[in-house]
């Protein structure tokens, strides 16, 4: 369940492995857990024969100021901290790339991909709420592809790439790219047990995406400025951008890149060279 907007509830997520065409469908757990102010913990469900239940409780807490005692994330966290185990043992940097819809994910993957697949190999778990379009896109480029469809969620979770990677079975010192949902803040609280957040903003976009949307930008260490071919047709201050990014992280390392054009694609490409090789130094340690 997304703890923001509770999208997940009682919904399913699909797993299509582009290779073979097979198709998973998997139901998300519906269980939803409350605190009560005295203390009490209260779990249920929001099926239709629970509903009046379920109304009864939030009615109940309705005006409340709530403290909950459980981290409700702990499920995820547990399964992010298995998947991140999975990966190191396979020696497989892991990035987790997360944007607003449109800002151009898929586009920089691709060309990325093209780029390097003769120096790494790279494996593609592509998540959206419905369609295999982007998946199609990427599997164009040669390299292994699974498609994750959320339904109605707006994130990807630590579940769901664990099922992903069982379908995808990445080879050995390889990289896995994850494209999140195209979303600016559920996809931020979810630890898929990736090595890197990687937030992609596009100068179509707004300068000040930074300080809307925070929480994104603080649990990022990288940040990629994409389509700067179109600065001279749009109106956006990338220098504020970088100001703002770094406002709210001082530590984020920023790209300024066109996957069309392939400006700035060789500081990008060096970072993930850099990243690879220090995983592989930490392997043999």
């Amino acid at each position: 369940m997304c703890v923001t907007c509770g999208c997940s509830d009682n919904g399913e997520s699909k797993v299509t492995n582009l290779t073979t065409g097979e198709v998973n469908h998997y139901h998300h757990d519906a269980s939803h857990t409350h605190t009560l102010p005295d203390g009490t913990v209260i779990t249920h469900d929001h099926s239709h024969d629970k509903h009046s239940e379920a109304s009864q409780i939030h009615a109940k807490m309705h005006g409340t100021t709530i403290s909950l005692e459980q981290d409700i994330l702990a499920k995820n966290n547990l399964l992010a901290a298995q998947n991140r185990g999975w990966f190191k043992g396979r020696n497989i940097l892991a990035l987790n790339l997360m944007s607003s819809p449109g800002a151009g994910k898929t586009t920089l993957l691709t060309r990325t991909i093209n780029d390097l697949k003769s120096q790494i190999s790279i494996s593609v778990i592509e998540g959206d709420q419905e369609t295999t379009n982007d998946a199609q896109k990427i599997k164009e480029t040669g390299c292994k592809v699974v498609q994750i469809n959320t339904g109605t969620g707006c994130h990807l979770d630590a579940s769901m790439i664990e099922k992903g990677l069982q379908q995808l079975n990445p080879p050995l010192n390889s990289v896995v790219m994850i494209e999140n949902v195209g979303n600016l803040v559920c996809p931020a609280l979810f630890d898929l047990g990736e090595q890197a957040k990687v937030v992609i903003l596009s100068v179509t976009e707004g300068e000040d995406k930074p300080i809307k949307y925070p929480h994104m930008f603080r649990a990022s260490q990288v940040m990629i400025l994409t389509k700067i071919d179109l600065l001279s047709y749009v109106q956006f201050d990338v220098q504020k951008c970088i100001e703002y990014a770094r406002q709210v992280n001082p530590e984020i390392q920023i790209f300024q890149v066109s996957a069309t054009t392939g400006a700035g694609l060789q500081n990008w490409y060096g970072w993930l060279s850099e990243k690879i090789a220090n995983l592989s130094k930490l392997i043999s340690a």
